[in-house]
């Protein structure tokens, strides 16, 4: 029903370099963000997170009523790790130059001068709490959305640590027949094909894989093949852009059988911004938040 893949900080780097070589014009958000990712999967390595417990009762509850296994609120993470993380992010970001580096300061400044709690950040993000990043954006005058970004950034190896203990409660043996994420019911942020043509999910925002139908709208289920269409372009016939008629929505999809290189799904969707464009140029919208 799932999959989880682990990869290395290696295999990260590798998957950096061969898509620079493919889209050089992406050389600098690419290397920006695999630092990050790095940093992310090293952190990860030094995670302490006790496994949430959901009774046998409470699972055979969401199970039949197809619902996700907890809510965002609920993911159990490591805030010290989480705030070590939070520190080497912002010495990427400012290493890396660019728009974020005051914002970065900024941040650094107020947790140090006791302005910003950081486990109040990150329980803010959690609780999607979005009155926290507004007042506390425009108090440290820095961009709310840059602030998020520096919050999930860091929360991101804990949630994708607690999503992998969570997916060992799901069913194996029934298919999950919904198209948002069967462990937090975020939508998925990118679709792939692999092995005889399966059709995998990756949650936009805990990062798991779950197997679902081909013929299929994830965010309105639409399962309609006449209204079911994609984009593709023989310059890279890895990739297709998924969109439903019904909703005006799409999903961005890497056929993984059309390529030997290293695939990291975070990474692919930075590589893929120009899909995003040419998708809104035809007036269809991502089903998640891009930002």
């Amino acid at each position: 029903m799932s999959e989880n893949t682990t990869i290395t900080s290696n295999q990260i780097i590798k998957a950096v370099e061969s898509l620079k070589d493919l889209r050089p014009v992406y050389g600098t958000i690419l290397d920006f963000y695999g630092q990050i990712f790095v940093a992310q999967e090293d952190s990860k390595s030094k995670l302490h997170i006790d496994p949430i417990q959901i009774s046998e009762e409470m699972l055979s509850i969401k199970a039949e009523d197809n619902f996700p296994l907890i809510n965002i609120s609920e993911f159990a993470i490591d805030a010290k790790e989480a705030g070590d993380l939070l520190i080497t992010i912002c010495d990427i970001v400012k290493k890396a130059g660019g728009d974020m580096v005051s914002t970065n300061q900024t941040v650094l400044k107020a947790i140090e001068a006791g302005k910003l709690d950081q486990k109040e950040l990150f329980a803010s993000l959690l609780n999607e709490d979005d009155a926290f990043f507004e007042n506390t954006a425009t108090e440290l005058k820095i961009e709310k959305k840059a602030l998020a970004f520096i919050a999930y950034s860091s929360l991101k190896p804990s949630l994708s640590m607690c999503a992998e203990q969570l997916s060992a409660n799901l069913n194996k043996d029934k298919p999950w027949g919904k198209g948002y994420c069967p462990i937090c019911g975020s939508p998925p942020g990118l679709s792939m094909f692999q092995g005889e043509g399966e059709r995998f999910l990756f949650c936009g925002f805990c990062w798991h894989k779950w197997a679902s139908s081909r013929i299929f709208c994830p965010f309105c289920e639409n399962t309609d093949a006449k209204t079911l269409n994609y984009l593709y372009s023989e310059d890279e016939k890895e990739y297709r852009i998924d969109l439903c008629d019904k909703c005006k929505k799409y999903i961005k999809n890497i056929d993984k059988r059309k390529t030997d290189r290293i695939i990291y799904p975070p990474l692919e969707q930075v590589a893929t911004l120009h899909l995003d464009i040419k998708a809104k140029e035809i007036k269809y919208e991502s089903g998640i938040d891009l930002a």
